[in-house]
C-alpha cells in the first residue's frame, strides 16, 4: 500500500471529538507531541531573539574568564 499525504478540512470541535475517542495511551502520546512541537517553537523563537553577529567565543571566554578571577578575588578576601 502506498502511503502519502493527505488534507482535510477539520474545525477545531470536530478535531476535539475525534481526539477524545482515542484510547487513553494515544491521547497521552498526541499530549506529549503537542508539547514538544510548543517547545521546540518557543526555543526557536528564543534563539531567534538572542541571535546576534556581535558575539563570538572570544568574547564569551573573555567575561566569564574576568567572572572567575573576581570570584577568586571575592573568595580569596573572606
Amino acid at each position: 500500500m502506498k502511503s502519502g499525504t493527505y488534507s482535510i478540512d477539520l474545525e477545531f470541535n470536530q478535531i476535539l471529538d475525534l481526539v477524545r475517542q482515542l484510547p487513553k495511551k494515544e491521547k497521552i502520546r498526541l499530549s506529549r507531541e503537542l508539547e514538544r512541537e510548543i517547545i521546540d517553537t518557543k526555543l526557536t523563537a528564543l534563539l531567534e531573539a538572542f541571535k546576534t553577529d556581535e558575539l563570538d567565543q572570544s568574547t564569551i571566554d573573555n567575561e566569564v574568564e574576568i567572572v572567575r578571577i573576581e570570584l577568586y578575588a571575592k573568595s580569596k578576601a573572606k
